[in-house]
């Protein structure tokens, strides 16, 4: 059947493809996470505050453990990089994560090690993309005839699971020093702004339940589920990390953040964050390095700073954001750009190289999936978040990675309230596993 609507979102590479009755994302993830024995690597990526998703699995791995990558379980020579370049030379559109450890490796240094992998890729091989704003489906395939897919079903929702037990990683104190480190650092010219990171930790819990109760409550752009390897990532990311699509580059990185009011004093409190000193100090500083990272693939003069401290608001939160665009130069693939920016100024600091080494002597464990990216790639095209506002889990327990930009302005006790801020919608969202008491079905 020919589409009547064109083919959604062309450059995850369709081989085959026809329009399907919409379907509500949830319900499809549901079945997908279900279906067999609930084992198999599933990918949901998540335009949850409207857009499109993308919703599928594979036919093929690529996992990355301590700087050393498979495919199918048979080696691959080369970094994280490398052998996401081959991959995507082979064809297709792989969707997963590189993990923040990886990029530390890709600066020459050498990373805490984590129990996750450093990246994890799955290539699409069956998978239907859905159009919120024009209620509109697509059946798509690598094949000429798609796997068969299951029906969507009526989503969970646990809307009396207990509360979860976390630990922190770092009790406050801890981190107070950290931040004061990081600011000695700073009056000694080591660095000018470190983002700190520190984790929150709990047993293991229920992927799917959780997810759909972040998304109920913390709807972002770049939401995601991704299965893939034994791990899962659930990402409400509002930042888009990288998109590359017809030789044109975009990075959007967020520094600023406040919570959102209750009434009256919400909008007062975007203007807050518009007119920090401290706030728009930190984007701009991680403007400058985005700029700079891009410059190193795209054509001379065409880096430009397209939007510049504007605050986005979110379910829980108001951002600080600002976006940086380019033209790629000729034969400048998505690796190329990934090689050139990772791990993300966002995420580092800068300068980039010599921040990480001080943040790896003040952190008190890995950063794992968090403060890497993920998304889809393709050997000429990209669109991947950063992983925050994430949860990591696996059989053992789920991980939450938070931070926040250290600069000399900033004061200790605020940047304390800010990494608990950041927290609090993910841990409420945590089902723990076997915990969830009765499960009343309901729509997500």
């Amino acid at each position: 059947m020919a589409p009547a609507h064109g083919l959604l979102m062309p450059w995850l590479g369709a081989a085959s493809w026809q329009d399907i009755p919409y379907v509500d994302p949830a319900g499809l993830a549901t079945a997908l996470w279900d279906a067999g024995d609930g084992t198999r690597d599933v990918v949901w990526l998540d335009s949850a505050s409207g857009g499109r998703h993308v919703l599928g699995v594979g036919d093929a791995t690529l996992v990355v453990r301590e700087g050393a990558a498979t495919r199918d379980g048979e080696p691959v020579a080369g970094d994280a990089l490398d052998a996401l370049e081959a991959a995507t030379a082979d064809g297709g559109a792989w969707v997963g994560w590189l993990g923040y450890e990886a990029g530390v490796r890709l600066l020459g240094l050498a990373p805490a090690p984590s129990p996750h992998p450093d990246a994890a890729w799955m290539r699409l091989s069956t998978w239907i993309v859905i159009d919120d704003d024009t209620r509109t489906a697509q059946l798509q395939s690598r094949r000429a005839t798609p796997e068969p897919l299951p029906a969507a079903v009526l989503p969970p929702w646990y809307a009396d699971a207990p509360p979860a037990t976390v630990r922190w990683r770092d009790e406050p104190e801890a981190y107070l020093a950290a931040i004061a480190a990081c600011q000695r650092a700073i009056r000694e010219g080591d660095s000018y702004l470190l983002c700190l990171t520190t984790a929150v930790e709990t047993g293991p819990i229920d992927p799917l339940a959780t997810y759909l109760r972040l998304r109920a409550t913390a709807r972002a752009h770049h939401g995601g589920l991704l299965r893939i390897a034994g791990t899962t990532l659930a990402s409400a990311s509002p930042e888009r990390f990288l998109r590359l699509e017809d030789g044109r580059v975009q990075t959007s990185p967020i520094k600023g953040t406040r919570r959102r009011g209750t009434g009256a004093d919400d909008a007062a409190l975007a203007e807050e964050l518009r007119t920090s000193e401290k706030e728009r100090a930190e984007n701009v500083m991680i403007v400058d390095l985005c700029r700079n990272d891009l410059q190193r693939v795209c054509e001379p003069g065409s880096v430009a700073v397209t939007s510049l401290l504007a605050v986005e608001t979110y379910p829980t939160v108001h951002q600080l954001v600002s976006t940086i665009a380019g033209t790629v130069r000729e034969g400048v693939g998505p690796v190329d750009v990934l090689r050139a920016t990772f791990p993300a100024g966002s995420m580092t600091g800068a300068p980039k190289r010599r921040t990480v080494e001080l943040l790896q002597a003040l952190e008190t464990g890995p950063r794992g999936v968090y403060a890497g990216c993920f998304g889809a790639i393709t050997a000429d095209a990209c669109d991947v978040a950063m992983v925050i506002r994430s949860i990591v889990a696996d059989a053992h327990g789920a991980t939450i990675g938070i931070g926040g930009g250290i600069t000399a302005l900033s004061v200790p006790e605020e940047e304390v309230d800010e990494v608990a801020l950041k927290a609090e919608a993910l841990v409420r969202a945590l089902v723990p596993l076997g915990g969830s008491g009765q499960a009343a079905r309901d729509s997500a």
